[in-house]
């Protein structure tokens, strides 16, 4: 099911034994699409602190109670390695993180092209490597950079055409199944009164953090001729299939 990042950060956050605070904000991979983080505001409990979520520990979204529930206890989150509130997510900090909470590296191996794998309790033994596997140590580069970008920092984001401005990124659409963002919203209110389109992640060309511009590798008429989207609308298979026939793009693996 796709679900708005703009709804989620309304939600709640739940402890296995409490409220923790809510949804702040979501740090996604800007090359593969898909959050490894939802960042939780738990100011009141935890003041001055960035807690981080991974997606792996959440259940479903309860969006009648707006409500996420983590499958972790609240002296779990706390005795997490610490975080300042407005310190960069580095990987020398996600090595921390990850092995307290005893999970495999997303950035490492196979799993670096998806989620994190079959997460593995809090406090017992990391997961085994395959019988006769020989484990491969990090990549320098790939240790000392992270490419972990705000969902939140991004909406807003001009966006541009190979032909010209076609509107702002009004919202991100994330499948809370494994959370790979799907889709992004664009508002043309200065190009296209009235409609909204939105664009497979796929056709971004550029994310420019200095510009505040998301830069798509289509024309302007390419664009207004793509298969129609309404807001009312459910944002089917067969949908997201027609977009990749009509842009070129091969299909994805469900």
């Amino acid at each position: 099911m796709h679900r708005s990042i703009r709804e989620l950060q309304k939600y709640h956050l739940r402890a296995t034994d409490g409220e923790i605070g809510r949804c702040k904000d979501f740090l996604f991979d800007d090359q593969k699409w898909i959050v490894r983080y939802l960042v939780a505001d738990t100011r009141r409990w935890l003041p001055g602190r960035k807690v981080l979520v991974p997606p792996p520990v959440l259940k479903k979204p309860d969006a009648e109670s707006r409500l996420l529930s983590v499958d972790n206890t609240k002296d779990d989150i706390r005795q997490s390695p610490p975080l300042e509130a407005d310190e960069p997510v580095s990987r020398k900090y996600e090595k921390k993180w990850f092995d307290y909470y005893r999970l495999p590296y997303y950035w490492v191996g196979p799993a670096g092209v998806g989620v994190v794998p079959n997460p593995v309790p809090l406090r017992d033994s990391p997961v085994p490597l395959e019988e006769g596997a020989t484990p491969k140590p990090p990549v320098a580069e790939d240790i000392e950079k992270t490419h972990l970008r705000s969902a939140d920092e991004v909406i807003g984001y001009k966006v541009e055409a190979i032909d010209g401005h076609i509107g702002h990124v009004e919202d991100l659409l994330i499948e809370d199944e494994d959370w790979p963002i799907a889709y992004l919203l664009i508002d043309t209110r200065d190009w296209l009164p009235g409609k909204k389109v939105v664009m497979l992640p796929d056709l971004v060309e550029e994310i420019s953090w200095p510009k505040e511009t998301v830069q798509f590798d289509r024309s302007k008429e390419e664009i207004e001729n793509a298969p129609p989207y309404n807001p009312d609308m459910e944002l089917t298979s067969a949908y997201e299939k027609a977009l990749e026939l009509y842009y070129g793009l091969p299909p994805h693996t469900k």
